[in-house]
């Protein structure tokens, strides 16, 4: 049976990430107990990083703040407009509450012409032949809603 020397037992262990390297410490009796622990553990270095680690942790951190810093803005907007009145009339149809329909340009009647010269007059089947249609804006209310605010604000001072 051979008996190897203590300086020929382990060979010391290196790592970027430890500030000293481990040591074997073995003594005569070791073979025979359980070995003793180390009376100082090794630290880790927390300052090496390189410049695309620095990039990631960055970009990661502005996501975050972006992530919660939109919806808390776009909170208090609402709630800001919620404590105003809302008196601006509808953009498309200019506070009336209806719009000239598409189809027979507020005639209520549609003509076709035919060949040949003819021409054919019939009733539009979009607007019934009122000439106009419900705003689908403002849903025949003639006030602007909330997503469309078209409000120029203006300093109280």
């Amino acid at each position: 049976m051979t008996v190897l020397s203590p300086s020929l037992s382990l060979p010391k262990l290196h790592s970027s990430f430890l500030c000293c390297p481990l040591k074997s410490k073995l003594s005569s009796s070791a073979t025979n107990r359980i070995q003793q622990k180390p009376t100082s553990y090794p630290r880790i270095r927390a300052l090496d990083l390189d410049q695309n680690t620095v990039v990631a942790i960055s970009v990661g951190l502005v996501s975050v703040a972006v992530g919660i810093g939109i919806p808390v803005f776009y909170e208090t907007q609402i709630d800001n407009a919620a404590k105003r009145d809302n008196t601006q009339p509808c953009f498309p149809c200019n506070g009336s509450g209806s719009q000239k329909c598409r189809f027979c340009l507020g005639s209520g009647n549609v003509t076709v012409e035919l060949g040949g010269g003819e021409k054919e007059v019939s009733r539009c089947i979009n607007c019934d032949a009122v000439g106009s249609l419900t705003c689908t804006t403002c849903q025949g209310s003639g006030i602007q809603p909330r997503y469309l605010d078209r409000r120029e604000f203006k300093d109280d001072d």
